[in-house]
């Protein structure tokens, strides 16, 4: 912990150099590879009064996991909540309204209630004619008892010009889905059936 704090605090400082006194703080946190010139004399004082910290990444080891992790069902739990309108929008598709979860929420959210879930892009497929892309995407999650996947796939038209590219949109919207297939804003499915 104290070695991954240390170097929170070292790419905080943005390569600029530390005092020596801060240097000498940081180094009680017990990093073994933070070193500080300790100044024999006055004049050496002077002169190594500044100490240059390396921007160092944090390795796996240094990385706090203990109390992140839960059961299954409780990030399950948490998931199948509904999600808050405010953070729901509506898009027009063929001249019906349709409700989503933007992309950035949805991982946000995964971020929030199952912070150790992790997602991938299983293939991208463009169609025989050339006029859209398809994504399979996989999500996963990862619980203190258990782990689950869920994949599910999202289209685009490659001439739909109206943001970003068409694998873009295939992947946020395969990436929804899955998300979607864990119960993360299930309910935009079937509101019209209730």
């Amino acid at each position: 912990m104290a070695s991954f704090l240390t170097r929170s605090l070292i790419r905080a400082s943005n390569r600029r150099s530390l005092t020596y006194s801060s240097a000498l703080k940081l180094s009680q946190w017990g990093s073994s590879r933070f070193y500080a010139k300790v100044p024999s004399s006055a004049k050496e004082k002077e002169k190594e009064e500044r100490v240059v910290v390396p921007d160092v990444e944090p390795e796996v080891s240094d990385v706090l996991t203990s109390g992140i992790s839960r059961p299954l069902s409780e990030i399950l739990r948490e998931l199948n909540k509904r999600v808050p309108d405010s953070l729901i929008r509506v898009r027009t598709e063929d001249g019906f309204a349709v409700k989503y979860v933007p992309w950035h929420v949805v991982n946000r959210i995964m971020n929030l209630h199952a912070p150790e879930w992790s997602g991938e892009v299983r293939s991208i497929t463009y169609s025989a004619d050339g006029k859209s892309v398809s994504v399979v995407y996989r999500v996963t999650l990862y619980g203190t008892d258990a782990e689950i996947y869920r994949e599910s796939t999202g289209t685009a038209s490659v001439d739909d010009t109206s943001y970003g590219d068409p694998v873009q949109k295939a992947e946020g919207m395969a990436f929804r889905r899955a998300c979607a297939r864990l119960g993360l804003g299930l309910h935009l499915y079937h509101e019209e059936l209730s």
